[in-house]
């Protein structure tokens, strides 16, 4: 081999190096975490839930989780960690690294109805969260006993005594009744219950007359007529059950329903969460997903993290305004 073949043949190497070297550092003379990106999902992905195993928000990060992991190539882990309406999960995950691998599933009602029964200290907000993505809507509906013979709000109304359930300190299903009742004149006898089953066991069983419940837990009882519906909360009848008037054909302009999100810890690199976004919306484009949604009667309200955001604000708002105005106290005091 002469000098001058030697020469170019270690000049080739290293420029080959060079550039692999390039490409190591991502490869994008414009930065702006071009490694981020290319590595990311570099393991695993934990999906915590704020609520128990197998009710709605469960299922939802599930079927969720299950489409993302199919898109990322990397497996998405539930994991329940339940505890003042998600607060404590929420809080949890917003703390940890920024990187992608630790999600969190998102009650709006954490965020716009919870503060109105905790301090400001024990309320989540969302400057401290990126929001990825909305999901889903799931309606409430007031259900009367079969026993009572309740068919219309006016029938409530007119009860010479009147027994109702509540289904936990700051929930939706809790304001959006104690909203209808104080603008409808409605007065009766509160009965707490922690959530919505034991809630709605109570009215199937005329110990309560009526209560406020997720559609999903209610439907199969309206379906076998044991419980009889009254109205809905939602803006619009709700698909799953048409006949029903909602509180606003009533009169009674009550929008509440409980959303849902997916978000992960404030400041997520850019390109790691266009790629969430990317495997959220995948999952929610599949068969399996789209078949959830129907099968467990939730709605679906796929809309940016920007507009949730922007949604979910003005809700809290909307719904401090109305709490005020009718002097409401969700925390019983």
């Amino acid at each position: 081999m002469t000098f001058t073949t030697a020469r170019r043949t270690v000049l080739s190497v290293a420029a080959a190096a060079a550039m692999l070297s390039v490409s190591a550092c991502g490869g994008n003379v414009g930065g702006g975490g071009g490694e981020d990106a290319a590595a990311f999902p570099e393991g695993p992905i934990t999906l915590t839930v704020g609520q128990a195993a197998g009710g709605s928000t469960d299922l939802i990060a599930r079927s969720l989780g299950e489409g993302m992991s199919e898109d990322l190539g990397q497996t998405v882990a539930v994991v329940n960690q339940p505890g003042a309406n998600g607060a404590v999960a929420t809080q949890e995950v917003a703390g940890k690294e920024a990187d992608g691998h630790e999600l969190v599933l998102l009650n709006a009602s954490l965020i716009t109805i919870t503060p109105l029964a905790v301090s400001e200290e024990e309320a989540v907000d969302l400057e401290n969260l990126d929001v990825i993505k909305g999901l889903s809507q799931d309606d409430y509906v007031l259900v009367a006993s079969a026993e009572s013979g309740f068919e219309t709000l006016e029938d409530i109304q007119g009860a010479d005594s009147l027994t109702y359930g509540t289904t936990g300190v700051g929930t939706g299903s809790q304001l959006a009744q104690a909203i209808l009742f104080a603008e409808a004149g409605v007065d009766g006898t509160e009965v707490p219950f922690d959530s919505g089953s034991p809630a709605l066991t109570a009215v199937m069983g005329n110990q309560v007359q009526v209560a406020t419940i997720q559609l999903g837990e209610a439907k199969p009882q309206i379906d076998a007529g044991t419980v009889t519906p009254i109205l809905t909360f939602s803006a619009e009848r709700n698909e799953f059950l048409p006949d029903t008037p909602t509180a606003t054909e009533a009169g009674y302009d009550i929008p509440v329903s409980q959303y849902r999100a997916l978000a992960a810890p404030k400041g997520l690199p850019e390109e790691t969460k266009t790629r969430l976004v990317e495997a959220a919306d995948a999952a929610l484009a599949t068969d399996t997903y789209q078949a959830f949604n129907e099968d467990n009667l939730l709605t679906p309200h796929e809309i940016s993290g920007e507009e949730v955001v922007t949604e979910w604000n003005e809700l809290r708002d909307r719904y401090a305004e109305l709490v005020e105005e009718h002097g409401i106290s969700l925390t019983g005091d």
